[in-house]
């Protein structure tokens, strides 16, 4: 998320109410967590196994929880709970804003574009043009979507990362602020779910369709002209590059790449990143042929089996 206007070092910290290190009128122009930062970014880190990746990202700022070296060409907000400070900072500058009506006056919608009785349409949303929004679709503050989408009925763009911190034997929620971006020629089957990033984008890009009852998780990337069939499950902080197809009830870890040209088979599970242009089965998901040479070789076991009992 990008803050409008940018604030300083010294605002921030004295938001925060913590101590600093660097020039006090330091620019700090968004919030990101590790994996989604860019230059100017402020992000956190509150445990010292993950000190040296943050300080050495493309975060401008690193809000810590320990008097450390700055690195030069960074600052660094001191922080008795960064994952706290955090939040207080998404609540800030993104708050919860409640809706007045179906349709938000703040939503721009496309010439063309038709929305079906009953769909919803959160603040700051931008639809394109010509597109077609079913009944009780249901589009969340700050989402983008593309020229020529359809989204069929019930499903939901922009619902809240799945992120939690366990602490003192609680969970603390991560709040999101981050989007749902649709690209043009989408189309969402009926009773989808498409998570919006924690601080980044959810993805979808142009010409990618996706079957019903699928499940997206947050600061997911899919790629071009994909297809994702119905029941797929894909975790968040997934990469999926163009023309990949994942066929019905497919499951994808988080923090993995599949790669462009790929063809997933029904049912499979996907635990590690996987080359493009090959297609894959299994659970865990592997070549299809090498599988299949598996499920060949266990056909046959009953029968070594009972022959070694036979031979004793």
């Amino acid at each position: 998320m990008k803050f409008e206007p940018t604030l300083s070092l010294a605002e921030t910290a004295g938001f925060l109410n913590a101590d600093f290190e660097g020039d006090p009128g330091w620019v700090i122009s968004g919030i990101n967590e590790i994996h989604m930062v860019e230059p100017g970014d402020i992000t956190f880190v509150d445990h010292p196994k993950y000190y040296k990746k943050a300080l050495k990202s493309k975060a401008s700022t690193v809000l810590i929880n320990s008097r450390v070296e700055k690195p030069q060409g960074k600052a660094l907000i001191i922080s008795d709970d960064p994952f706290r400070d955090y939040i207080k900072l998404v609540e800030k500058h993104r708050p919860f804003e409640a809706a007045d009506r179906q349709i938000s006056k703040s939503a721009l919608i496309g010439e063309g574009t038709l929305i079906q009785p009953g769909a919803f349409i959160g603040n700051h949303v931008k639809i394109g043009k010509h597109c077609l929004i079913h009944s009780n679709v249901s589009i969340y503050d700050h989402c983008i979507v593309g020229d020529h989408a359809v989204v069929h009925s019930n499903s939901v763009l922009g619902a809240d990362a799945y992120y939690f911190q366990k602490k003192d034997g609680k969970y603390r929620k991560m709040k999101s602020c981050g989007r749902v971006v649709l690209g043009n020629d989408v189309e969402i089957g009926a009773l989808c779910s498409i998570d919006r990033g924690v601080s980044g984008d959810t993805v979808i890009d142009d010409g990618t369709k996706m079957d019903n009852h699928c499940q997206i998780g947050h600061d997911t990337y899919i790629g071009k002209n994909c297809l994702i069939g119905s029941h797929a499950a894909i975790a968040g902080v997934t990469r999926i590059e163009d023309e990949v197809i994942l066929w019905g009830r497919v499951a994808v870890n988080k923090d993995l790449v599949i790669g462009k040209g790929a063809v997933i088979l029904a049912t499979s599970a996907i635990g590690k990143s996987l080359e493009g242009n090959k297609t894959y089965f299994g659970q865990p998901a592997i070549e299809v042929r090498k599988k299949w040479r598996e499920l060949a070789a266990l056909r046959k076991l009953p029968d070594v089996i009972e022959k070694l009992e036979f031979d004793k």
